[in-house]
């Protein structure tokens, strides 16, 4: 074979064997991030397995599929609030589905649905990735809520509000928030998603103009 040739056969097998080391990598990482994942991420769960998910976040919940979109741990302490919509009426389960897909890169700790339902995705003591803030996300425990409007207000049901006040008392309760503060901006303890990321309209209109009034509810509530 003349030398020109052999050249060209060495540069092909070079660059095919580079090809064939970079996707081995590629899958023993892919590989490694699922064993590193806990146990009960992305599965569905016997019953026993969720009532002692639920034993330790909201005992509200009425469902639950953990995401393994999220950090595990959380970094800092729970602090805030963030609410959010699902820009949609999903069910628990379908949203849960989303949420289980690695390559969607998003997750929340909870969701409403539109019958008042809530869902645990990603336990408290992790950090979900819902707000395009990872300093917000770390202090943060971030709720999805359905809406019963597509576009317009973004409007959201009684039931679904009336659920999001009792669980906002509830993780506040359980993680030692003495108040809630809407400030406008991301130094209050109830934020929301369109602080942190400028071409979103989330939570929509209606939640947003809320806001004010679900701090008022909550720690009312947090009175008793």
């Amino acid at each position: 074979m003349p030398t020109d040739k052999k050249r060209e056969f060495r540069s092909i097998w070079i660059l095919l064997a580079g090809f064939l080391a970079c996707a081995v990598l590629v899958a023993v990482l892919c590989l490694l991030s699922d064993v590193a994942l806990p146990d009960l991420v992305g599965r569905e769960l016997a019953e026993a397995e969720a009532e002692a998910v639920i034993g330790r976040n909201s005992p509200l919940t009425d469902y639950v599929y953990l995401s393994p979109n999220a950090d595990f741990p959380r970094e800092g302490e729970i602090k805030k609030i963030t609410i959010h919509h699902m820009a949609g009426d999903l069910g628990l389960e379908e949203l849960g589905k989303a949420f289980g897909e690695r390559d969607r890169g998003a997750s929340a700790n909870y969701a409403i649905d539109g019958d008042g339902r809530v869902a645990l995705y990603v336990e408290e003591t992790n950090r979900a990735w819902t707000s395009s803030s990872k300093e917000n996300d770390d202090q943060a425990v971030t709720i999805e809520v359905a809406n019963d409007e597509i576009g317009g207000d973004w409007h959201v049901g009684s039931a679904a509000y009336e659920t999001l006040i009792d669980l906002c008392v509830d993780i506040c309760e359980r993680n030692g928030i003495k108040k809630l503060s809407f400030t406008g901006d991301a130094s209050g303890t109830l934020t929301i998603h369109k602080m942190f990321k400028e071409d979103t309209e989330c939570p929509g209109p209606y939640l947003e103009g809320k806001m004010g009034e679900i701090a008022e509810a909550v720690n009312e509530r947090l009175k008793e």
